[in-house]
């Protein structure tokens, strides 16, 4: 019978152990992103029995293992390429190498079902981008939220105007035309993603134009990919740069003087949020999500909006307790660390068809699309200033409005190693998005036909 030791339970040959075993135990203690190197051979084998089988479940624990293999597996690859590991590469293999792989057939169609699957009946991306927000604005100095959100929109603004500008100049000059330019290249850029933008624009194009509405999807669908891997490369080179520039950005502080404090006894030293604290939180954060989708079914509002709004409120109100923002907090911390490039790796296999990215790889089409997101990254670097905030962190929330909606926020401002800037990434994609597309069927229906 193994003896126990006085200092708390451990069996005595611990105090000692053999070689073997400290070799062993070095070996789990290396790590692949989170996953212990013999964790991730062992969910290889599992999950290449269960391919010969033919049926891969698509519930949470097989997709848990696969996701997290894959993910951790493909952020690590792009942390090591020389160069490219300081341009966001990490999320961008994370995304589009899945992409690719289910395209070509390398990943097993039974796989590919068992994520897509997994992906769109989950709402994974929800709470992701749910406990994101909430635990970052619940983070936040609740001095500087307001004035936070109302200064972003002068960037926001200033830099989809000199984009729409710069966008249909070059598109036209290149020969591509302006009408066409404008509707089915910089305003998709700008649109707020697939759901939000791409959808809702093909469908008003085509009932204002008696087009087929799959046909015109088609046209919009690939700048909308293409122009949010720009962002995401772009994102990685600002994010580069803030390391050789510290005084230009606040490391996903977007206000100068912002910093991250609780809501009370900003000075004295708390200890870490129990288990208990955490799980009352992420109850507390789906209940605000459900808010969001609630508001979304009965009346058609965005329900991301809706549930930026009710964080916002929870913060300025201060309805939430000091320990359940301390909660919110190390949710948001998890999710962050854990659960992003996971998630990029679902989004490549089941939100990210390679074809529309490829087909949009035109000479005139891809300097269209590159000069109108550098364009509103670039005047939100130039403008930031003038409402005090950092330069690359408003570019940064800029970039988020060329991305892929929610899915593209979560890459570029992974990339950007600023996911605290989620909250002002919202703005960016939802409500920039609807603005410009409900001005460009405006548009549309006077110009376009």
């Amino acid at each position: 019978m193994s003896q126990i030791n006085s200092g708390g339970g451990e069996d005595a040959t611990d105090a000692n152990p053999s070689v073997l075993l400290t070799y062993w135990w070095r070996v789990t203690d290396l790590s692949i992103g989170i996953i212990s190197p013999p964790i991730v051979l062992a969910i290889v084998g599992i999950v290449s029995i269960y391919i010969w089988l033919g049926d891969v479940p698509s519930d949470i624990p097989m997709n848990i293992a696969v996701l997290a293999t894959g993910g951790f597996v493909c952020a690590e690859v792009g942390k090591r390429v020389p160069i490219l590991r300081n341009l966001g590469f990490a999320a961008i293999l994370a995304t589009f190498a899945p992409s690719y792989l289910s395209h070509v057939g390398i990943l097993p169609r039974p796989l590919v079902r068992s994520i897509s699957a997994f992906t769109d009946n989950s709402n994974i991306l929800y709470l992701f981008v749910a406990s994101i927000i909430v635990g970052s604005i619940l983070g936040m100095d609740r001095r500087l939220l307001i004035t936070g959100f109302l200064k972003v929109f002068v960037p926001l603004i200033a830099g989809s105007a000199v984009a729409l500008a710069v966008g249909c100049t070059v598109g036209t000059a290149l020969g591509l035309g302006f009408s066409h330019t404008l509707f089915k290249i910089v305003v998709p850029v700008m649109a707020g993603g697939v759901g939000e933008g791409a959808i809702p624009l093909s469908i008003g194009y085509a009932q204002l134009s008696h087009q087929s509405q799959e046909l015109l999807f088609a046209e919009v669908l690939p700048p909308i990919m293409l122009s949010s891997l720009t962002a995401i490369v772009f994102a990685g080179v600002l994010n580069a740069a803030g390391k050789y520039r510290p005084n230009l950005t606040g490391h996903a502080g977007l206000q100068i003087g912002e910093h991250d404090v609780p809501l009370i006894g900003e000075d004295a030293i708390k200890p870490a949020p129990s288990p208990a604290t955490v799980g009352s939180a992420v109850v507390m954060v789906v209940t605000v999500f459900l808010m969001g989708a609630l508001a979304q079914r009965l009346w058609n509002w965005p329900g991301p909006v809706v549930m930026l709004a009710v964080a916002v409120l929870m913060k300025l109100g201060r309805i939430a307790s000091p320990r359940l923002e301390q909660g919110a907090y190390a949710n948001y911390q998890f999710f962050s660390t854990c659960v992003t490039y996971p998630l990029l790796f679902a989004i490549g296999v089941a939100k990210t068809p390679w074809d529309a990215l490829v087909s949009a790889f035109t000479l005139p089409t891809i300097v269209t699309i590159v000069a109108t997101v550098a364009s509103l990254m670039a005047t939100g670097f130039v403008t930031a200033k003038f409402m005090r905030l950092y330069p690359i962190d408003a570019a940064i929330v800029n970039a988020c409005h060329c991305g892929q909606g929610g899915t593209g926020s979560v890459a570029i401002l992974t990339a950007a190693n600023r996911m605290q800037l989620m909250p002002f990434a919202q703005i960016a994609t939802r409500i920039g998005g609807a603005i410009t597309v409900t001005l460009a069927l405006i548009l549309f229906a006077r110009f376009g036909q």
